[in-house]
């Protein structure tokens, strides 16, 4: 077959810029083949690269005594005692999932998986962060409607339990939804598998499902912005398959415990090349691959398209040659391929082979090590506008219309399409507050969380990503849980503008500083760039994954309230309405600025909560819609009226930071209420929970009428 021409059209459309070209013709010493430039673009695209974050994610806080692997892998490792880790990882499945929606959001929980199980653990754990247009825009109900099937099809078949997540719809992302993917699993910390590359002449060996020419230049696809080329685009979505994982999982845990496995890399983003070039740079080797012997699923397939598929549910392996056959028998076993299709080599090479015929031969450190690296321009966000007056309204009028707003509803009408329960150890599942999965065989629980406020980060860049964090740390805190460790999810329009850079370098600024303060490090993560159409940029939408232990011994913190129960605030409220829900979603405004975020208050408060667990009946922390919604949530989550002295518009609907609503016996409440006042910490009894009325100020309405809103507005606006 003839290879097209290198020209100038067909650079641009691999999204290389003319120098990024010019320093290929330096590193090669010639003209690129056609394979070799898709290898470059796949390489050099801004998903794989990371050419434009890189000097700001070296910058993020990555280490602890609880660290045992922090980014760069796979997935990151936490130690939680007893010679267990959790593994664990957010990704990106933005793009893909607005072209195909279904098969998007699918193969972005396919893959993240297998960014889990790589690592020889067994993933127990799923949740998604999801961003969509406006509700009334035309395209929104039907990206809602197949990502999250997508995400239940493919969850719900492979066998893992969705515990929690958000959702949220916002007139930026009409053009451009974001779906962010996280897994957990739990390995041996002896039994933990990387993906270097060791020993010369060691078999590379291609395992799983059968190549074909779907997903080709999916990551360069991901790495530009969206205009109306978009539906040409469908073809580079990949096409996933949640039982052939299952079984690739099983027997990838087997074959790990054969000792055969020297390194092991999934094919994710750039499919062969990005899997084999890493495993090469990492073991400082060169690879070699004889294309012929890949398993295709279609005829004539060409190297470009080979190296460059993004077929799913595929793994690359470097073999101990002696335990070739034992290998093999497991892969039989689960009716998978294995196929030797190569070699480590002792040269810094990159040489592809199809047919005898050399199809690409590149120095391979070049593809990963020398990479462009920028340092974009960006300019801060400038400070935000003074918050205009906001008038008073009735409290149960500002209630109901977060209730009603898709964005504040219960959100049943999603996760009851998830699988929550599957594997039988869920302890908590989406609702209210972390999901928690109990640690099979043991006292303990881990507990997970995944927040970003959008509107607070365009704002005001570092104490958006500062809340990220922080209300991640309270959302575990208010479980019980010790905050662990984080992974991060960065999602951003161009980087190429200034104000956007700006946006993402505020943000790493907040998130570091967070992440420092509270000891929750970033131990894995992914940087999604680019996310603009017609060049309207999506909210700066950095979400955080979090990740919380629940020691043995230790009970976790309820979320049901009793009849009578006293309703209990730990911290301060000065009613900061600055670009909070209510202004949001009632008067349509977006002015003033982000909450500040009190990184010493935030982990007192935390401390306190997890340390007086046995007197708090329930517990929330207080985040969108102040105290307001998050009482009315509490009760309503228990079938429980509430009443609170407080009728004014700031106190009830204020988003002051480092809150916490909790719900508790009258005893107890004295008891709390020392003890906050001999740590010098402030509390205060703001009413109390029970009968069949929402009574906010002596303003009331029947419970039964508020709850039917709540349940059935997130169906009305998407189904």
């Amino acid at each position: 077959m003839n290879e097209p021409a290198i020209s100038p059209e067909l650079i641009a459309a691999h999204g290389l810029k003319p120098d990024e070209y010019e320093r290929i013709l330096e590193i090669v010493g010639r003209e690129p083949t056609f394979t070799e430039l898709g290898i470059f673009s796949a390489m050099w695209n801004e998903h794989c690269s990371y050419k434009s974050s890189k000097k700001w994610l070296r910058t993020l806080p990555t280490s602890g005594p609880q660290v045992i692997c922090g980014p760069g892998e796979n997935a990151g490792v936490v130690d939680i005692g007893d010679g267990q880790a959790v593994v664990f990882k957010m990704e990106s499945h933005n793009h893909p999932s607005y072209i195909e929606p279904y098969q998007g959001a699918a193969t972005g929980v396919g893959g993240i998986l297998r960014d889990v199980f790589t690592m020889g653990a067994r993933p127990v754990a799923a949740m998604n962060a999801l961003s969509f247009g406006e509700p009334s825009h035309p395209k929104t109900r039907q990206l809602v409607n197949g990502v999250v099937e997508g995400i239940g099809g493919y969850g719900n078949c492979f066998g893992v339990p969705t515990v929690g997540g958000e959702v949220r719809f916002y007139a930026a992302y009409n053009g451009n939804c974001l779906v962010n993917a996280f897994a957990a699993g739990l390995a041996e910390t002896g039994k933990i598998f990387y993906s270097a590359a060791s020993g010369v002449g060691m078999p590379v060996v291609y395992l799983g499902a059968k190549t074909g020419r779907d997903g080709v230049g999916g990551a360069t696809m991901a790495s530009a912005e969206f205009d109306d080329t978009i539906e040409e685009k469908r073809p580079t979505v990949q096409v996933g398959d949640p039982f052939t994982e299952k079984r690739l999982m099983e027997a990838c845990l087997e074959l790990m415990e054969t000792g055969a496995v020297i390194s092991i890399q999934d094919m994710g983003a750039a499919g062969l090349t990005c899997s084999a070039v890493e495993m090469g740079d990492k073991g400082n080797l060169g690879v070699r691959l004889d294309l012929e012997k890949v398993p295709v699923r279609e005829e004539n397939m060409t190297a470009y398209e080979m190296m460059l598929s993004e077929s799913q549910e595929r793994m690359l392996m470097v073999l101990r040659p002696e335990l070739e056959a034992r290998a093999k028998a497991v892969f039989d076993k689960w009716d998978l391929d294995f196929a030797i299709v190569g070699e480590t080599i002792a040269e810094d090479r990159f040489l592809i082979m199809l047919d005898g015929e050399v199809k690409a031969d590149l120095p391979l450190k070049a593809l990963s090590g020398t990479a462009p690296e920028y340092d974009r321009p960006w300019v801060a966000t400038p400070p935000a506008e003074p918050l205009a007056d906001v008038p008073g309204i009735d409290p149960i009028d500002g209630l109901k219309a977060l209730i009603s707003s898709p964005n504040y509803a219960a959100k049943n009408w999603v996760f009851e399409q998830y699988d929550t329960m599957v594997m039988a150890d869920s302890a908590r599942t989406p609702g209210i507050g972390s999901g928690i999965v109990r640690v099979h065989g043991t006292g303990k629980a881990l507990a997970f969380t995944a927040d970003v406020t959008p509107r607070y980060v365009k704002a005001n860049p570092v104490e958006g990503g500062k809340q990220a964090v922080a209300e991640a740390y309270r959302n575990l805190c208010a479980v019980g849980a010790k905050p662990l460790a984080t992974t991060d999810n960065l999602n951003f329009g161009n980087p190429e503008k200034p104000e956007i850079m700006g946006q993402f370098v505020g943000a790493i600024q907040g998130i570091g500083e967070a992440v420092s303060a509270l000891d929750m490090p970033i131990v894995s993560g992914n940087v999604s760039l680019y996310n603009e159409t017609d060049g309207a940029a999506i909210l700066p939408t950095p979400t955080i994954g979090a990740v919380g232990l629940i020691a043995d011994g230790e009970t976790a913190i309820g979320t049901r309230v009793q009849e009578g129960d006293l309703a209990l605030v730990l911290g301060e409220t000065t009613g900061h309405l600055g670009q909070s829900a209510l202004l949001s979603e009632v008067f349509n405004r977006t002015d003033g600025d982000a909450p500040h975020v009190d990184l010493d208050i935030e982990r007192a408060h935390g401390e306190f909560i997890r340390a007086h667990r046995d007197l708090i009946g329930a517990c929330t922390d207080l985040s969108d819609g102040g105290l307001a919604l998050a009482a009315f949530e509490l009760a309503e989550g228990s079938g429980l009226g509430v009443q609170l002295e407080a009728g004014d518009t700031p106190t009830l609907f204020g988003e002051d930071q480092g809150r916490y609503l909790i719900a508790c016996s009258f005893d107890a409440a004295e008891a709390l209420v020392t003890a906050a006042g001999a740590a010098g910490l402030t509390i205060a009894a703001v009413g109390k929970f029970g009968g069949d009325a929402v009574s906010f100020g002596g303003v009331s309405a029947p419970l039964a009428e508020l709850s039917t809103l709540y349940r059935s507005s997130f169906a009305q606006a998407v189904a």
